[in-house]
């Protein structure tokens, strides 16, 4: 693996996880020294995380996390509604059945009880995101849809707070993947509709009251 690319992966997950708040300054020198690259492959990874919008450039030698608030939440699930709609249209259509019922009876068995089982479920969830993106067969759609999610990631990670809301998704989800398994693109449509709404309308209420509490 090239240096930057290392550089970029380690500095993407720990902007998504969290331990690079919003704010913090990257500085050159010290990030560096720390991840074991030169400056050049580290400024290409910063490069390509200001293309992600994960970072901004406040100054020639200044470079800081970008923030993310109520208005970029809503912007954020403007695009991703419009994606993942027709994503779960075209997955209907164009899908392995068997496969997504196979998601489905997953999540409908899905434990959220304890980290570990909290963990296994976000996985679940990126396995569904890659089969609706092989069913969906478009490049330009998956491409966007990856962009979305570089996003999401940022803000899914609350919903370990919010034991309710994520019990609903798991709900959702399940619906979700049992309407493409039985090629019922309105229902698909549908249903990821009323996730994204449900899933919005708790993160900004937890936004509004101060909390640390959301659902992605």
């Amino acid at each position: 693996m090239r240096a930057s690319d290392r550089a970029y992966r380690t500095l993407l997950e720990e902007i998504q996880s969290g331990r690079l708040a919003p704010g913090s300054v990257i500085g050159e020198v010290e990030q560096a020294a720390r991840l074991g690259v030169s400056r050049t492959p580290l400024r290409e990874a910063l490069g390509r995380l200001a293309a992600d919008g994960l970072v901004v450039q406040q100054s020639p030698r200044v470079t800081v996390v970008s923030d993310i608030d109520a208005g970029d939440i809503r912007e954020l699930f403007e695009v991703r509604r419009a994606l993942e709609e027709t994503a779960a249209r075209l997955a209907a259509q164009r899908g392995d059945a068997a496969a997504f019922a196979q998601l489905a009876s997953r999540f409908a068995g899905a434990s959220l009880d304890g980290q570990a089982a909290t963990d296994a479920y976000y996985a679940l969830i990126e396995r569904f995101d890659a089969a609706l993106d092989d069913a969906v067969a478009n490049d330009y759609l998956t491409s966007a849809l990856r962009t979305v999610r570089t996003h999401l990631v940022r803000v899914r990670r609350l919903a370990r707070d919010n034991p309710d809301r994520l019990a609903a998704s798991v709900a959702e989800h399940t619906l979700i993947a049992s309407a493409i398994a039985a090629r019922d693109a309105d229902l698909a449509a549908h249903a990821t509709h009323v996730h994204l709404h449900n899933a919005l309308a708790s993160i900004l209420g937890s936004l509004d009251a101060g909390t640390h509490q959301g659902a992605a």
